[in-house]
């Protein structure tokens, strides 16, 4: 299933760190650790674990995933902020944090038990629902509702799926809702409004382009005479037969 809608950049940024460094007010707002996350964190041994498990707890709310790099990509500004926060004088000591991987494993499952994040496959099957009416009511492209289905996930605290993951079942439920309307559209025809229709592909003798091309095309310029060409193109679609 093509996912073309994304761009390279767009795929690469998603469920990232933007690249600009927060504000303080975004640092206050978002990574923030109140008393329940200063808890978890202080069950953790070494100054090293406990600010990169603060790191992975405040990437789990804020970019809805764990990153396969647990710092990568993570601004110094965030993580001088959680140092602050978690008693951590020297946060240079982040660097062993990133020696064992299977620490990373073990705090990401620690974050997602506490926090109640759940796993994509739980909500799928809702989701699908979601996409499906999203695309057959709105007619909005794939990347609205890819943006909007991810803002629905971080709604239910949902952990993010891979961009691949999501896009295809974008593309593929909107395509679904497409082809449907394409076949409902069908079926409220006449035979003679059919005909009619395929006629209009047709190229006239003489002509260049078909009718259908021909009534697609604007005006060219505010004028006079391109109100009247306007407005005669619209009597003769009225005239078609098609309502």
């Amino acid at each position: 299933m093509p996912v073309e809608f994304l761009s390279d950049l767009e795929a690469a940024a998603y469920g990232r760190f933007s690249p600009e460094p927060p504000s303080r007010a975004d640092l206050e707002r978002f990574f923030f650790l109140d008393d329940g996350d200063r808890e978890l964190v202080g069950k953790q041994r070494g100054d090293h674990n406990r600010l990169g498990f603060s790191v992975q707890l405040a990437t789990a709310r804020y970019v809805g995933r764990f990153l396969p790099d647990p710092l990568d990509g993570v601004p110094t500004a965030v993580i001088d902020f959680l140092a602050e926060q978690v008693g951590v004088a020297d946060a240079s000591c982040l660097k062993l944090y990133a020696q064992r991987e299977q620490t990373h494993r073990e705090h990401a499952g620690k974050i997602q038990k506490a926090l109640k994040l759940k796993d994509f496959a739980q909500v799928e099957a809702e989701l699908s629902v979601w996409i499906d009416k999203r695309a057959w009511v709105t007619g909005d492209g794939p990347k609205a509702i890819f943006v909007d289905a991810v803002g629905w996930l971080l709604e239910r605290d949902v952990l993010l799926p891979g961009v691949t993951t999501l896009a295809r079942l974008v593309a593929r439920l909107r395509e679904a809702a497409t082809l449907r309307l394409w076949n409902t559209l069908l079926a409220a025809l006449t035979s003679q409004q059919r005909a009619a229709l395929d006629a209009l592909l047709e190229v006239p003798a003489g002509m260049r382009i078909s009718e259908l091309e021909r009534w697609r095309t604007g005006p060219a310029r505010a004028s006079g005479p391109e109100l009247v060409k306007a407005l005669n193109r619209i009597s003769e679609i009225l005239l078609s037969g098609l309502s």
